[in-house]
């Protein structure tokens, strides 16, 4: 998790405290860094080890009523692609986003380790909002 210093910084991620399950909040300064900072986060608090390499890559197109199930498919996604495929990626490229449609390219390797199991990602008290500095979210996991 990265420490109160990078609380300033433009996008990024922060575990936060909930009574039952696991959550962390994401920040960045529009929609496509707020998605990767949620996958970056997600990664930190399943405790994923991705590879340095990027050999596989997959190209994921998911549809949603709104933003907030984008996030969701998004991030649901990519738990799917970890659990059947034990891949791991670290490399995110936002191809296409709006309110419907998400189109991305991702990019990583087969998972060294991982030592906590996500269930999935949850529509609990989720909102992204707007802040001074761009876009936030908090997003609840199922452990």
């Amino acid at each position: 998790m990265q420490s109160p210093d990078f609380l300033n910084s433009l996008a990024g991620f922060e575990e936060v405290e909930h009574t039952a399950d696991w959550a962390y909040r994401v920040w960045g300064q529009n929609l496509a860094d707020l998605f990767i900072q949620a996958a970056n986060g997600l990664y930190a608090i399943a405790s994923v080890q991705r590879g340095a390499n990027f050999p596989v890559s997959r190209n994921i197109q998911l549809h949603g009523v709104d933003y907030e199930s984008l996030l969701v498919a998004w991030l649901n996604e990519l738990l799917y692609l970890h659990e059947s495929e034990g891949l791991g990626f670290n490399r995110f490229e936002i191809l296409h986003l709006d309110r419907h449609n998400l189109q991305a390219k991702v990019s990583g390797a087969p998972v060294k380790n991982s030592n906590k199991l996500i269930k999935a990602v949850t529509y609990n008290n989720l909102a992204i909002q707007t802040t001074e500095k761009g876009l936030e979210a908090t997003l609840v996991l199922d452990v």
